[in-house]
């Protein structure tokens, strides 16, 4: 029987200190983002403006495929108001 109260034992140890070290992860982390969200700015984001030579457009037979392939995926609910290339 001892060597299954040490089985045991370990265990038991094993699991407090992981319990114990995913307290502290989380503990930690939520101190972080709070600390962060505080007293760190948010960046400004710019405004990106195009000009007219700049602009790209997409190729209308792209387009064309664009829109019937959302009009037979949603069955004729959907429609396309806008494509952005990312």
């Amino acid at each position: 029987m001892n060597e299954m109260e040490i089985a045991f034992e370990l265990l038991g140890v094993g699991m407090v200190t992981v319990f114990i070290i995913l307290a502290l992860v989380v503990v930690l982390g939520d101190l972080i983002i709070r600390f962060v969200n505080r007293f760190v700015p948010e960046l400004e984001k710019v405004a990106v403006t195009k000009s007219a030579s700049g602009a790209s457009e997409v190729n209308p037979k792209k387009m064309a495929a664009i829109v019937s392939a959302v009009t037979k995926v949603t069955g004729g609910s959907g429609r396309v108001t806008k494509v952005e290339k990312l």
